[in-house]
């Protein structure tokens, strides 16, 4: 069995390389997808696509629209969704694509350290499983193999 997980949160850090370097160094059977990690890219594709736009919040909307459909057919394509909510970083699309996977009905291991333990408490009840490290949602994983 081979599984495809999407991994939804910021993009800034390099979270998704370390789960990516972790499942690899034990050889589990899984493709990752997830949003658009260039910036610029995601900010532009509105415009790279449709064309310039009249002023920034038709350039947004214009981003979001095709964004959101890369998001959505990846994560209905997915089997499972890790969601992890960073330290630095707002956490709207986070919240966005974890709820996503909950209303597509996709498995959801959320991340959260216990500082968003009660901001995030009904997604977290909603998620098949909540963790605090990075470690931990890769120990799920492996869990799934054995």
């Amino acid at each position: 069995m081979r599984l495809t997980v999407y991994l939804a949160g910021e993009i800034h850090s390099s979270w998704r390389e370390e789960v990516k370097m972790k499942v690899a160094a034990l050889k589990l059977p899984i493709d990752f997808v997830g949003p658009m990690e260039d910036h610029d890219r995601s900010d532009n594709i509105g415009e790279d696509i449709l064309g310039k736009q009249p002023n920034s919040i038709s350039k947004d909307a214009a981003a979001s629209n095709f964004n959101n459909l890369r998001t959505e057919l990846l994560m209905k394509q997915a089997d499972l969704v890790i969601a992890l909510f960073g330290e630095k970083y707002k956490q709207w699309n986070t919240a966005m694509d974890a709820s996503a996977a909950v209303a597509f009905g996709k498995p959801l291991i959320l991340i959260r350290n216990e500082a968003h333990h009660h901001a995030l408490k009904e997604l977290s009840r909603k998620a098949n499983a909540t963790v605090e490290t990075v470690d931990q949602a890769v120990k799920a994983l492996h869990y799934i193999f054995e």
